[in-house]
């Protein structure tokens, strides 16, 4: 799953991306204000870290913008400013947490689970369909009565999949999912986690859908 880091200190970025790696996300980091204004514009984020003190645009400014647009993406602020109105504006105008520096990377990744999840459907960290479950917070998937911890990527596709049971996801879609910017892609670097999983599991764990993609059943 990719996360958008909006934040112009650079320390604190680099560390949220170590964070966020090590726990299975892909994550693009931004600073500068306008670049994020384009980069909120995808619909390849599962989530949005937005800092407050941006250059121009400021965060409140993007996320007044995003949503205006009908952006649906989850947002948790994360900012020093710790005054109510702040608060309350960002709150309103459309984010779905709010956190005060400094903080713990362990309470963020907590938090960007529940916007997550929540924005999803799902009231606890397990998705799936009747046949297979995928824990979000332990990375363990369960299938024909094996459970398994998977490894980043492979958590990250069957993520990518289990989040829509029943919808076909190209390789360009899977890839966007999975990987961040100036990460090196292989052509068939899809198909050799899939070749993984299915190795774990069974080969019906993910269905290929000739000439489309790939999916999983909804029951």
């Amino acid at each position: 799953m990719r996360i958008l880091v909006v934040e112009d200190d650079r320390m604190l970025a680099l560390g949220l991306q170590r964070a966020l790696s090590d726990v299975g996300m892909s994550v693009d980091w931004i600073a500068d204000g306008k670049l994020a204004e384009e980069a909120m514009k995808s619909d390849s984020y599962a989530a949005v870290l937005l800092d407050l003190s941006l250059p121009a645009p400021d965060g409140l400014t993007l996320l007044r913008e995003a949503r205006s647009r009908g952006a649906s993406v989850p947002v948790v602020i994360i900012t020093a400013r710790d005054d109510l109105d702040t608060r309350l504006n960002g709150l309103d105008l459309g984010a779905d947490d709010f956190v005060l520096k400094p903080f713990e990377p362990s309470e963020i990744i907590a938090r960007l689970r529940a916007v997550i999840r929540r924005h999803s459907g799902h009231a606890t960290s397990k998705i799936g369909t009747s046949n297979i479950a995928l824990d979000l917070a332990s990375h363990e998937l369960s299938y024909g009565g094996v459970t398994e911890v998977l490894p980043h990527r492979e958590f990250a596709l069957m993520r990518a999949l289990l989040e829509r049971p029943g919808i076909i996801l190209s390789r360009s879609q899977l890839e966007e999912k999975i990987y961040g910017w100036g990460e090196e892609v292989e052509s068939n670097a899809v198909e050799v986690l899939i070749f993984y999983i299915r190795r774990r599991f069974d080969k019906q764990v993910i269905r290929n859908v000739r000439g489309a993609g790939w999916m999983i059943p909804k029951t």
